[in-house]
């Protein structure tokens, strides 16, 4: 063939641009048309281009346009050959490109079904599991899976747990524990009622191995014993009391005698060795001795007086034991106009926080001035007392506990309960 030959051939028109044409990557040259006797005798079947397979979890690429697609010249072929292979023409594949479903991870969370309407299932909570009956109806099942329908069975969810309402039973009599009751009374019970010490120090002593009933050592707290045995205790108890010790305090107003309260300060900041008044026969003062010192009564902040501090349990138990007599005498000046029979009321006619008051002596002294004896020492007592009668009080001191007075005491000062004293 000569070179007119190719330049007498119809050209083609121009290809389309790359993005109109999404065939563009697999698009080639096209071999010229045969003549009609060689399309003829061509009867090979047109070549199927298999679509391009997708992999599981990614997009499929988007073809990318090409850069140039005009066709390339073709170098001028010295000679045609004589007999030439057929042409196939290449056959546009039809339909359009998309994705797989089965690729793409699905949005739902995993054993999440849609209910009709495209809601999510709610999932129960305990309360309604409790509320339903133990015996429930078998679900319907899938015939085509043969799981059950609905929510998903104990099989799928291996957390599922099937919830049971116990009933709730009412709150019996409590059950007295079997076999006789205990004999004797406790040891340390014997030991406060006979004034050997407090129930406190009766604790320590028996852990210590310092107390013998009839002779046979006890060490173990909580032991009972004849009420009529007899009990002693070893030297290290006596020395161990002795060590004990009562001091007597002239408080001044603006003192707590227990525990601090905001802006005051506590009685016992007063024992120093500046501030004791010595007597024949005290002992040293020592800093060990403020070491378990307590108040035996209280004694108000706005109050003065006597005010007794202690580590000997005999003295507390005696001054505010649940039986303790021991009488309290105060002089308190009022001011007011007392209700007619005050004084009989607060004799023997009041009550506080509900409960009647027990019998006190009082005396009037004068306009301004009343004389208490008492044998209780609730809080304020006396101060709520006047207030139910129409006084109020205006100063309070505390002159005598029990046997003990506070005599020429002065104020801010203190010193120790002598040997031959007793409350």
């Amino acid at each position: 063939m000569s070179g007119s030959d190719r330049d007498s051939r119809p050209k083609r028109p121009p290809v389309e641009a790359a993005g109109d044409d999404p065939w563009a990557k697999w698009r080639q040259s096209e071999t010229p048309a045969a003549p009609p006797e060689r399309v003829a005798k061509a009867t090979v079947a047109p070549e199927k281009r298999p679509k391009p397979k997708s992999v599981p979890g990614e997009r499929a690429a988007k073809p990318a346009p090409a850069r140039d697609m005009k066709p390339r010249a073709k170098p001028a072929a010295a000679a045609v050959a004589p007999a030439e292979a057929p042409v196939v023409e290449r056959v546009k594949p039809e339909g359009t490109l998309g994705v797989r479903k089965s690729a793409v991870a699905s949005e739902r969370p995993i054993n999440r079904r849609p209910v009709r309407g495209g809601a999510v299932a709610k999932r129960s909570t305990m309360a309604d599991k409790t509320a339903q009956p133990a015996a429930q109806p078998a679900r319907p099942t899938n015939p085509k899976s043969g799981r059950e329908s609905g929510r998903e069975s104990g099989a799928e969810n291996p957390w599922a747990k099937a919830v049971v309402a116990k009933p709730v039973q009412a709150p019996g009599p409590a059950a007295k524990p079997a076999g006789p009751a205990p004999e004797g009374v406790r040891l340390s019970k014997v030991m406060s009622e006979r004034g050997l010490c407090s129930r406190r120090e009766a604790d320590l002593w028996i852990e210590r191995g310092w107390v013998f009933v009839d002779g046979e050592q006890i060490s173990e707290l909580g032991s009972r014993i004849d009420p009529t045995a007899e009990i002693t205790v070893s030297k290290e108890a006596v020395k161990d009391q002795a060590k004990a010790v009562t001091i007597l305090l002239h408080k001044p107003v603006g003192y707590v005698s227990g525990q601090p309260e905001p802006g005051c300060v506590p009685a016992v900041t007063l024992i120093t060795a500046d501030t004791q008044v010595a007597q024949s026969g005290d002992p040293e003062f020592k800093p060990w001795m403020l070491r378990g010192l307590a108040p035996a009564g209280r004694l108000d902040v706005d109050s003065t007086g006597l005010l007794v501090l202690t580590s000997d349990g005999r003295v507390a138990k005696r001054l505010i034991g649940e039986d303790s007599d021991a009488e309290k005498e105060y002089l308190v000046r009022v001011e007011g106009e007392m209700i007619k029979g005050g004084l009989d009321l607060l004799r023997h006619g009041l009550e506080l926080d509900g409960k009647p008051l027990k019998p006190a002596w009082i005396k009037q002294l004068n306009e301004d001035q009343l004389h208490f004896i008492l044998k209780e020492g609730k809080k304020r007592q006396i101060r709520r007392m006047c207030e139910l009668v129409g006084l109020k009080v205006i100063g309070l001191k505390r002159v005598r506990i029990g046997r003990i007075r506070l005599g020429d005491l002065p104020m801010g000062q203190w010193r120790f309960l002598r040997s031959d004293e007793a409350f």
